[in-house]
């Protein structure tokens, strides 16, 4: 069947004889938008509904599958009796067919594997993923600070933890720079980034990242490709889902072009459990959220919360979503009957009916819509019968799944992890070397002392030497007897003994003379 008007058939409204056909026009699309009701009411099916009918129209879609359900949308449904007639009573013929579709998981395990870096996710989401306070936050930025100062690159969480065990211990330096870092707030994100990892957020980061060209691919056929998020597991780890999927719609604010309101999106989100994204959430990411949302518009790029509750949204990005689609509430309790007077308060009334009696009045498949006309103003709300699905209500089975995904356009690009040099690596590198020529001071400073304590033990041993030597020496010559005169004479001595004897005889021969004549003549 086609449209004759340009945007998506919903469904129907009013009574029998004043049918009006209820249709989200595609140049409208992009104000945003909310899908409500209690569980079990049809929101699921409704999200199919929309998601199909933006790929027949050649729009991209990107969907989280919370209960698995919508992974259907991939083979073609085989409707029933009852949703036959429904279609019928419409004057709808339904063409069974699935959507074009691509399946991913952060986890690598129902779908393509989805990774982003951590530089891409920065300090702010990243703080809201580990559940910091403000103090832990600042210090979580100056360590991003210090990264790009230092060219360090952030890809996974081992690149993160390598990053702030330096901040901790370079923190006096870094401290004069950048603010005080505190011991404390670099244990605490680090236990933090432990709680995370065993939660599975070691699957997110990395890469190959995640390319948004892959998500916005329209096929030959002019239909636009529908991206399907397994969140089933995802939705164990809150935060991590909500932070995952307000980086990937910060990253198309930041990529795309300025298109202004164009004849059609060029991409339509769909933020299921959307409560997960504002429970307990700090100012400053509201504030981004919020921004995202209001500027995103201009980028081609619609954004439609799917929620059991309008209340569960805060009011100034309530303000933003201009189509609107509620299905049944209930009110039993005080809270629940103030979310249903707001809920209601929401839409353009019908004089006709009361709004808020008719939400917990309706049925499953029935819903009160109010969308943008052509001149962007919200229409009078209307109970509507929404219409039944081309594609399969329920899960695709794993088989079929390990099939779409052995065709998909991105088989091969993304299933392959790749770890190249970043902060990890880079700042293990400077340990190491650090560690190393330490090692060899600390081996020459040993060697060194080993060296003088040799030479002063050889010093030692010879001046012992030498004292002993000497010690010997003197004992040696005591006791070493005196060495006896010879009585032999040589020549010489016996030649000069006789000439001294010759010449004592002579001499004394002559002064006895001399005495004695004198004594004569007298």
């Amino acid at each position: 069947m086609t449209d004759p008007v340009p945007g998506l058939f919903l469904g129907q409204s009013g009574p029998e004889g004043a049918v009006q056909a209820q249709h989200l026009l595609l140049k409208r699309a992009n104000r945003h938008g909310v899908v409500a009701g209690a569980t079990g009411t049809g929101k699921t099916v409704t999200l199919q509904i929309m998601a199909q009918g933006f790929s027949d129209a050649g729009v991209p879609v990107f969907a989280a599958d919370v209960k698995g359900d919508l992974s259907g949308i991939a083979m073609a449904g085989s409707p029933n009796e009852k949703l036959a007639a429904r279609a019928a009573s419409m004057g709808l013929t339904l063409t069974p067919r699935g959507a074009p579709t691509v399946f991913w998981d952060l986890y690598g395990q129902k779908g393509h594997p989805v990774r982003a870096t951590v530089s891409e996710i920065g300090p702010v989401l990243m703080a809201r993923m580990l559940d910091l306070n403000e103090v832990q936050e600042g210090v979580l930025t100056v360590a991003f600070h210090v990264a790009d100062k230092e060219g360090l690159l952030l890809l996974d969480l081992d690149d993160l933890r390598s990053l702030l065990v330096h901040v901790g211990e370079n923190a006096e330096r870094i401290g004069r720079e950048a603010g005080h870092v505190a011991p404390a707030s670099i244990a605490a994100i680090q236990r933090a980034l432990l709680q995370l990892e065993q939660q599975g957020g070691q699957s997110l980061f990395g890469e190959p990242a995640l390319r948004l060209e892959d998500m916005l691919r329209t096929g030959l056929d002019g239909r636009g490709q529908v991206n399907v998020l397994a969140a089933d597991r995802l939705m164990n780890s809150p935060r991590l889902y909500a932070a995952f999927l307000l980086w990937l719609l910060s990253e198309l604010f930041e990529q795309l072009p300025e298109i202004g309101d164009p004849e059609k999106p060029r991409l339509v989100f769909f933020f299921d459990e959307a409560h997960l994204l504002f429970n307990d959430a700090p100012k400053a990411l509201l504030e981004k959220v919020e921004q995202v949302v209001r500027l995103i518009r201009s980028k081609g790029v619609g954004v439609y919360f799917v929620t059991q509750n309008p209340a569960d949204i805060p009011d100034s990005v309530l303000a933003q979503l201009g189509n609107r689609i509620q299905h049944a509430l209930r009110a039993y309790t005080p809270s629940e009957q103030r979310g249903l007077k707001a809920a209601a308060d929401s839409f353009r009334a019908d004089p006709a009916f009361d709004t808020a009696e008719v939400i917990q009045a309706l049925g499953v498949g029935e819903a009160v819509v109010s969308v943008l006309d052509e001149k962007g103003a919200p229409t009078v709300v209307a109970r509507t019968m929404i219409r039944p699905p081309d594609s399969r209500l329920g899960p695709a089975t794993e088989a079929e799944r390990a099939q779409i995904m052995a065709q998909s356009p991105v088989r091969g690009l993304y299933d392959t992890a790749i770890d190249r040099e970043s902060a990890h690596e880079v700042l293990t590198a400077r340990h190491a070397a650090a560690d190393q020529a330490e090692a060899q001071a600390a081996a020459e400073a040993a060697q060194a002392k080993a060296d003088a304590l040799k030479a002063r033990e050889a010093e030692k041993a010879a001046a012992a030497r030498e004292k002993e030597q000497a010690r010997l020496d003197r004992e040696a010559a005591r006791a070493k007897p005196a060495a006896r005169r010879s009585t032999r004479e040589t020549p010489v001595e016996a030649l000069t003994k006789s000439v001294l004897r010759t010449a004592g005889s002579t001499l004394t021969r002559e002064l006895l003379r001399g005495v004695l004549g004198g004594l004569r003549r007298r």
